[in-house]
Parts: C-alpha cells; sequence; structure tokens
C-alpha cells in the first residue's frame, strides 16, 4: 500500500511510516502549494491512499463529486503529537477487522468511522 501525504500530514508522521517500510510520497517535500484537486488526480493516477488533516477532500467528493480516489484517511485528532498520526495509522493497518481500501476513513480520538468509494 502506498501512501500520498498531503501538505498538513506531519513529516515526523511520514519518517515513522517510511521506517516502517511503506511508501509514502509527501507534498510537502515535493510540491507543495498545489491545490487539493491536484493531490486527487496524483493519487488517482498513482493509486495512492490519501493522508490528510484537510476535512476539504470529504466535501470535494462527496458535495462536489470530484473523481473518487483510492482512498482517504482524514485525521481528525485533538491534542495529538507529530508521530501520532502514523502511530494510528499503524493501528487501524495492523486491524485485521478495518479495511482502508475504496474508503474515506475518519479517524478521531473515540474510534474510526468509514465510508466506502466508487473507486
Amino acid at each position: 500500500m502506498n501512501f500520498l501525504a498531503n501538505e498538513n500530514f506531519p513529516a515526523p508522521s511520514v519518517r515513522i511510516l517510511r521506517q516502517m517500510g511503506y511508501w509514502v510520497e509527501s507534498i510537502a517535500e515535493n510540491t507543495p502549494g498545489i491545490t487539493d484537486e491536484t493531490v486527487l488526480e496524483i493519487a488517482i493516477s498513482k493509486n495512492y491512499v490519501i493522508l490528510t488533516f484537510d476535512r476539504d477532500y470529504g466535501e470535494l467528493i462527496y458535495k462536489y463529486k470530484a473523481q473518487n480516489p483510492p482512498s482517504v484517511v482524514y485525521f481528525r485528532t485533538k491534542g495529538s503529537q507529530p508521530e501520532d498520526a502514523a502511530k494510528l495509522l499503524l493501528k487501524i493497518l495492523e486491524n485485521k477487522n478495518i479495511s482502508i481500501e475504496k474508503a474515506f476513513t475518519v479517524v478521531e480520538n473515540e474510534g474510526i468511522r468509514q465510508r466506502k468509494l466508487n473507486t
């Protein structure tokens, strides 16, 4: 599974995921300042899971009917450290009862919610 870390996804979490063997392309490192629509295009063309703290992706996909990316993991956590996003994602990936594929996954302090994407 390959990830596309949105510009607001913390660099320490990107490093942790890479250390764990995941491929992570970072918008902050490679193409800072690009639009959310362009991030969606990259994710679609490269089959990446988007990692973000930006709720605009839900609006783009569900309200404005943008083409669906393979998956989105939207973090809505409060009071967390920059490394916490990676730690939460790794726990989700280890859980055999949860699949982030073809889903819009919202990660909150209280748990996760998912809505399937039509990809």
